[in-house]
């Protein structure tokens, strides 16, 4: 018709412009304003209760004190004799021994030169009331394994054995009577390692109870280097030990 405009083709593809109005963006989340009262985040200690707080400084006040005793008690029991070692002896030997002797020879000039092994058997009453009598357990040996190849083997493996060997030989006479106090002590200490690793490690001792050991110890000479012209006899030499009886409490595992 006249007077008309012809029709538009809008071009393939292309959507027609839109005549909305763009959406508004989203306002941001308001930021809460910092309150002045609070302080920074509490940590530690610091987080406990007042209560709590109480209890915590107790126990590291215990503890300074407790490491602190120890420390006086072992300084006395090394230091030459004085006015409280004399008054208070009986009281340090009962701290300090025997599981906190000290032992100053590794600097020794003449250093030992023997292997020293330490060997127990025992006398078991089994479940039928008949008393077997074992082999020869050597202790040291078991030591040696478990310190060979371990780069950080722990102090017992090292050292209690060793020491409690020496702790024996150290407080008897040659004829193996215990001297004072402290022999007894020592027969005590050694007796109660060896019915523990019976206990653990002899298959006869596992299954019944362990009634009286006997202890021993083996001593060979470290042979001199090949090009050292000196001579040192290569035979065991064993010190034998009476049987001592076990007591009811270790017999019983007091000490497993």
């Amino acid at each position: 018709m006249t007077g008309q405009e012809p029709p538009r083709h809008e071009p393939s593809g292309q959507k027609p412009p839109s005549h909305q109005p763009p959406e508004p963006a989203p306002a941001p989340a308001p930021v809460p304003a910092p309150d002045p009262t609070s302080g920074p985040a509490r940590r530690g200690l610091a987080a406990l209760s007042p209560r709590y707080q109480a209890v915590a400084a107790l126990a590291v006040a215990v503890i300074v004190v407790g490491v602190g005793v120890h420390l006086l008690m072992v300084f006395l029991s090394l230091a030459p004799q004085n006015t409280v070692s004399k008054q208070h002896g009986k009281a340090i030997d009962a701290w300090v021994f025997p599981e906190f002797e000290q032992n100053w020879k590794l600097f020794a000039p003449n250093p030992l030169q023997q292997n020293i092994a330490v060997q127990v058997r025992a006398d078991v009453r089994m479940k039928d009331g008949s008393v077997r009598t074992t082999g020869w357990t050597d202790l040291s040996a078991q030591d040696g394994a478990a310190i060979k190849g371990n780069p950080a083997p722990s102090h017992t493996q090292q050292n209690e054995l060793r020491r409690a060997w020496d702790f024996v030989t150290a407080t008897h006479t040659a004829d193996n009577r215990p001297v004072g106090m402290r022999g007894a002590l020592s027969e005590e200490y050694l007796r109660r390692i060896a019915v523990m690793r019976l206990y653990r490690t002899d298959p006869t001792s596992r299954i019944g109870i362990v009634q009286r050991v006997q202890i021993r110890s083996c001593t060979i000479n470290v042979p001199p280097p090949s090009w050292s012209g000196e001579q040192v006899p290569d035979k065991p030499v064993y010190r034998l030990l009476p049987w001592w009886t076990v007591s009811a409490a270790e017999a019983a595992g007091g000490v497993r």
